[in-house]
């Protein structure tokens, strides 16, 4: 697991962190049961405070992606599917609501916009046969 922090980003470190996890569980690069990195471990690799990680695994927590047992650690949650795949489908939403305006801003008819997605679709699920 990878994470990176900028001191030169707009939001805190602690977002940051979390953001990151949260992304790696929604891809499914951090699956079900996976140990994180414990909070003194993570806070030593990125070299900031412990007060920080904690945060973020706070976060993560309080949002559902991880649960964290007393004296075992920091884990993927398992019981958010539903809820994992709302996360993911509101920012499907949030792309396709940028295409749609950069669409409609290059004058692209509503009909091109769905021939281009099943384009893009099929290029997409062939490619992955591949």
């Amino acid at each position: 697991m990878e994470i990176i922090v900028s001191n030169s980003s707009d939001k805190p470190i602690y977002e940051q962190i979390s953001s990151q996890i949260r992304a790696l569980i929604m891809s499914g690069e951090l699956t079900e049961g996976e140990r994180l990195p414990s909070i003194r471990q993570l806070a030593n690799t990125l070299h900031i405070s412990v007060i920080t990680t904690k945060r973020a695994y706070e976060e993560l927590e309080r949002d559902g992606f991880i649960d964290s047992v007393q004296g075992r650690g920091s884990f993927v949650s398992g019981g958010n599917a539903e809820f994992l795949r709302e996360e993911r489908i509101r920012n499907v939403e949030k792309l396709l609501t940028q295409a749609v305006a950069e669409a409609r801003e290059a004058g692209v008819r509503k009909s091109e916009l769905h021939d281009l997605l099943d384009l893009v679709s099929d290029e997409i699920e062939h490619g992955a046969r591949a």
